[in-house]
Order: structure tokens, then C-alpha cells, then sequence
């Protein structure tokens, strides 16, 4: 390679406030040719998992990371030529030869291909890393576990109920972590730092909780035979062995599948959660979709009924503030917030994610299609940020293009309350003197019955009902 070929260096941009992402797959080599917006590698946060796009055209000169290696905005992975210094062929020939010789670039290839096949993760992919100096810390981690895990098991059903404001304020921990550990129960005065003067980490944190699961796990699953993994004080499910019964197939869940099942799961054991279900009358509101569709000009984003909920639900927010707060995490207070935030549900291959639509109330339906239309191609492209998928106000859930009458959807805390959609159907409705056909639309809605009591859910249903149908109204 010349001198006067522009090497520069490549650096992960903005990823949200997220810090130590792991990356799970390194999409490009040394002396690959690359294109603007091509991928070089995907992240995975707690969140959802991102791809990392490259920002100028050229060739991958050499590469300083691993699958498995935590990065942060701003860190250096690697090195690229740009096309300033001679042809793009030229460049990925001389660099492949170049690299052949290379332990520490063939070290990558080899991770690389051993990440290929999203369809079978290896539990280096899914596990917290650990490095050998911290291996003592982990023991220190393992015993605080138990301690926390026969205390838990001994006083209290939820994970969180023997935690310490006090102590937890004089935990040595970033506002960061201790956010991380506040959001999964994790009780940061129990916790032992492998940081520098004891500062505890993201990783410490996940060390300890794992332990912690593991261990009330084990006290129980010794006297009932169970399956290590179900913590919180609650008897293990015996374990089955179904090859007793026919041939079966082992099939790891990927990392956001069982980040979920982990999120689904702390939100059912610590929200006292009711179910609220409703019908509303969308006959008006989808046949105005229909003939916005028919009017539509070839480019025009697709307007789907989901756009109509999303103001419809703003609305009834406005009217009803309460459901647009979060709880304060001593359980003493209320933030109410002055924006309207909408969560949506979406399906993707890798798992269920939920982009943040913002300043809903500022955003026409028509601004909305298309921004939906955006965000769910990205989701399913792992191109989301981690700081979309946050801030919600209140989260729709919709099962309206599959099926069902009527669903109970899980709070995602810290909202208060998250709103379930399922398919509309043609329905007989009494109208005073005879029934008429009416496209009727299942609703339920789920709060934390800590914040809302059911005559105010009643209530917030009765308003949504009017706003959905008879859309007029969103103009006002």
C-alpha cells in the first residue's frame, strides 16, 4: 500500500445511552471491499440487536475486534483505506495478501464464522464475559448471591423487597448501572466491583444476578427436582426428559428472546396487574383508511388503521394523565410526563422489539404511516438504536393483521398501563329498532393496579371508545 493511500480510522457512532454493547457478529474482514451504509458488524444491547453501517467507501485494512468484545460510541474497532489512494481492486487484493499471515486477523475470520447462523447461538454469544482478573470477584459475586438468594427465599416472594435505599446510595456505581440494576432488581449493596477501587460494572451486575438465580434455583430444585433458572422463591418446574416420547430437536432461544422472557417475567412478579377489555365500533374510521388508500399516489406511505390508535390513544392520554406516569421506584410518587411518547410492538425475526414513536400529538396520521413504515423495516433489519426503543408513554400492542378476540398484554414497566389490539370483526349491533352490521374492534387494556383502580380504567376505555370511533374528534 502507498503512502498516499487515506487510512482512517473506523469508530462505532452514536448507539444511545447504552454502554458496553456486545457485538455478536463481525459482518466484514480485512480486505473486503465496502460500500457507504454497508454493515461492518451487529451489536446487541439489552434492548434490541443494531448494525453498525459504514460512513465511507473503501477497503478494511485491519480489524481490532471480536465476537464477543464490548464496545462503546466512539471506540476504535479497526482501520479502512478510502478510494483516495488508488482503485478499490487494488486495495482488498493488496490487503488479502497481507492478511494471510496474520494470527490476529484469522483469529476474526474464525469468529466471524462461527456467528453466522443466527438459528443456533453459542453460549459464548449469550453469556456475560468475564475476564481472568476478575475471576476472584466472580467467587466474591457468587457468594453475595447466595446471601441475597436465602434472604430473598426466607422474607419475601419479589426479588427487590430486601433492598436498601440506604446502602444502595453508597454503592460505588455509575448512574448508568445503578439505573441497569434498579430496572432488573439487582441490589447493588450486595454486589462486590471488579472495576478500579471497586467500581461496579454492567457485567458485575449481570454476574450477580445470574448467581442469584442459580441459587434460589438450586434450593429449591433440591427438593423438587426442578430446572435451575426459575428464582424469586417460587418452586422449580420438575425438569422433563421428552425424548421418552420421540425424537426432538434442542434449539437454543437467541439473546432478545430470552432478555424478554427475563423482562416479562421480573414486570409479572412485581406489577399487581388487572385487565380491562372493551369493543369499539371502527366501522366510520376504516372506511376513511380505505379511501385515503384508494386516493393515494404511487410513493404515498400506507395508512393503516394503527395510525388512527396511535392519536386516538394521545387523546385519551391528554384527558387522562394519570396513565401517562411512571411510579417512582420507592413506590411513593408519581412523574408525570408533559410528552406523548407511543410504544409499538413489533414482530421482527430475531424477537419482539418496541420502537418509541415521539410527540405522537404533534404528527399527522399520514407523518405517522410513514414513519412506522420506516421504523419497522429497520427493526426487522436490526438497524434500531437503543435510545428508540425507550421513553414510552404508554405501549400499543397489536394483533390485529393475525387473529384472537381478546388478549391480557403484560405492562412494560415503567409504564403504568399498555393497550392491546386484536382483529376487527362484521358484528350484529342493536342500534334501538334493529341490528345493523358493524365492524367491532377487541380492546383490552392492561394497568398496574398500583396507579390505576378500575373505575379509572373504565373510564379511560369509554374515552378511547369515543375517539376510535368517531375519529371527527381527533381534530380537536
Amino acid at each position: 500500500m502507498s503512502e498516499s493511500d487515506n487510512v482512517k480510522d473506523i469508530v462505532i457512532p452514536d448507539i444511545g445511552d447504552s454502554e458496553n454493547v456486545e457485538i455478536i457478529e463481525i459482518l466484514v474482514s480485512p480486505g473486503d471491499q465496502i460500500s457507504v451504509d454497508d454493515s461492518l458488524l451487529t451489536l446487541e444491547s439489552d434492548k434490541a440487536s443494531m448494525e453498525v453501517p459504514a460512513t465511507e467507501a473503501g477497503v478494511i485494512e485491519s480489524l481490532s475486534i471480536s465476537v464477543g468484545d464490548t464496545v462503546n460510541a466512539g471506540d476504535v474497532i479497526g482501520t479502512m483505506s478510502t478510494m483516495d489512494g488508488g482503485s478499490a481492486d487494488e486495495k482488498a487484493s493488496s490487503s488479502k495478501d497481507s492478511s494471510k499471515d496474520s494470527s490476529s486477523e484469522g483469529s476474526t475470520d474464525s469468529s466471524r464464522e462461527s456467528s453466522e447462523d443466527d438459528a443456533a447461538p453459542t453460549a459464548a454469544d449469550d453469556a456475560p464475559r468475564e475476564s481472568d482478573s476478575s475471576a476472584s470477584a466472580a467467587e466474591e459475586s457468587k457468594a453475595a448471591a447466595s446471601k441475597a438468594a436465602d434472604k430473598s427465599s426466607s422474607t419475601s416472594s419479589s426479588p427487590t423487597a430486601h433492598i436498601s435505599d440506604d446502602r444502595i446510595r453508597k454503592a460505588h456505581a455509575s448512574p448508568g448501572v445503578r439505573r441497569y440494576a434498579r430496572e432488573h432488581g439487582a441490589d447493588l449493596s450486595l454486589i462486590s466491583g471488579t472495576g478500579p477501587k471497586g467500581r461496579i460494572s454492567k457485567d458485575d451486575v449481570r454476574a450477580f444476578i445470574k448467581q442469584a438465580m442459580e441459587g434460589v434455583s438450586a434450593n429449591y430444585g433440591s427438593h423438587a427436582g426442578g430446572v435451575a433458572g426459575s428464582g424469586a422463591g417460587i418452586p422449580a418446574i420438575p425438569e422433563v426428559d421428552f425424548t421418552k416420547f420421540g425424537d426432538v430437536e434442542r434449539v437454543p432461544l437467541g439473546r432478545i428472546n430470552k432478555l424478554s422472557a427475563a423482562n416479562l417475567h421480573r414486570a409479572w412478579l412485581n406489577l399487581p396487574m388487572v385487565t380491562h377489555h372493551e369493543l369499539a365500533d371502527v366501522t366510520e374510521m376504516e372506511s376513511f383508511r380505505k379511501q385515503l388508500k384508494n386516493e393515494a399516489r404511487e410513493g404515498d406511505p400506507k395508512v393503516t388503521g394503527l395510525a388512527f390508535h396511535m392519536k386516538a390513544l394521545v387523546k385519551t392520554l391528554q384527558a387522562f394523565p394519570r396513565l401517562n406516569s411512571s411510579l417512582s421506584a420507592d413506590g411513593e410518587a408519581l412523574f408525570y410526563k408533559n410528552y406523548y411518547h407511543i410504544g409499538i410492538a413489533v414482530d421482527t425475526p430475531n424477537g419482539l422489539v418496541v420502537p418509541v414513536f415521539r410527540d405522537v400529538d404533534k404528527k399527522s396520521i399520514n407523518q405517522l404511516a410513514e414513519e412506522m413504515s420506516d421504523v419497522s423495516s429497520r427493526a426487522r433489519n436490526k438497524k434500531l438504536k437503543p435510545d428508540e426503543m425507550q421513553g414510552a408513554s404508554m405501549t400499543i400492542s397489536s394483533l390485529g393483521g393475525i387473529g384472537g378476540t381478546s388478549f391480557t398484554p403484560i405492562v412494560n414497566p415503567p409504564e403504568v398501563a399498555i393497550l392491546g389490539i386484536t382483529r376487527a370483526t362484521m358484528q350484529p349491533v342493536w342500534n334501538g329498532s334493529e341490528f345493523v352490521p358493524r365492524l367491532m374492534c377487541p380492546l383490552d387494556l392492561t394497568y398496574d393496579h398500583r396507579v390505576v383502580d378500575g373505575a379509572d380504567a373504565a373510564r379511560f376505555m369509554a374515552h378511547y371508545v369515543r375517539q376510535i370511533s368517531d375519529i371527527r374528534r381527533l381534530t380537536l
